[in-house]
């Protein structure tokens, strides 16, 4: 009888204990996952806000001493500026400045652009300028545009030779150009503060489409214009 008795309450202990115990499918282990994901501005916000306060106690410094206390929350705003890029799109920020121009059928430069981005291997900054170049084929797009488009790639986590490359498709794309080339210029953070620090080092990446890939004489006229001091 005795036996029968501890045989039952385990039973009873076990089926308690179940009943308890959520489901990895169950609502409050969904809930959870979605409370994690950040539904609004604010939401990332307060996230970023949070875990800059937790870095800060990592590298050994007091996140309520009065020269901290607003930099979480400071430093979460900057890093959502500086990957705004991921929220844009190019189209976005051409809107309807693309025109007609048939006649024009010669080299357009935009040059020494500044771009600011962040290396996604370390998410420190580089900086620099970018020089574009194109040849209308029936379209030219509004010279701000190429700046925005440049804006719009920069602010997000890249590697230099993804940007230019990304650029160059974004132009393509938007007008069909005979030919279209992107040159940036630029100093990585990441090789002047640590690692080899070397501050004088440049890091110089091209691209280059269509005309300007197939004509020997179109190319070499778009580098000597990015690189004379007067553009010509």
């Amino acid at each position: 009888l005795e036996y029968s008795k501890k045989r039952k309450l385990a039973s009873d202990t076990s089926a308690i204990t179940e009943s308890s115990t959520p489901s990895p499918s169950s609502s409050s282990t969904e809930y959870c996952h979605k409370a994690a994901e950040p539904d609004s501005e604010a939401d990332k916000l307060a996230q970023m806000t949070a875990a800059c306060q937790t870095i800060l106690k990592c590298i050994g410094e007091d996140p309520d001493r009065e020269g901290l206390l607003k930099t979480p929350e400071r430093w979460a705003k900057a890093l959502l500026f500086m990957t705004s890029g991921y929220s844009l799109g190019p189209e976005q920020v051409i809107n309807d400045a693309v025109f007609s121009a048939d006649s024009h059928k010669e080299i357009v430069v935009v040059k020494n652009i500044d771009i600011h981005s962040m290396c996604e291997h370390h998410m420190l900054p580089f900086t620099g300028v970018i020089h574009v170049g194109y040849i209308p084929n029936g379209k030219i797009i509004g010279l701000s545009k190429i700046a925005r488009i440049a804006d719009v790639f920069s602010r997000r986590l890249q590697v230099q030779e993804r940007l230019t490359r990304e650029i160059v498709d974004a132009l393509e794309e938007a007008i069909q150009p005979m030919g279209v080339g992107v040159v940036i210029e630029s100093s990585h953070f990441c090789m002047v503060m640590r690692g080899v620090q070397k501050v004088g080092a440049k890091t110089v990446t091209s691209c280059v489409r269509g005309v300007f890939q197939t004509n020997a004489k179109t190319r070499a006229e778009f580098f000597n214009i990015i690189n004379s001091k007067s553009g010509y």
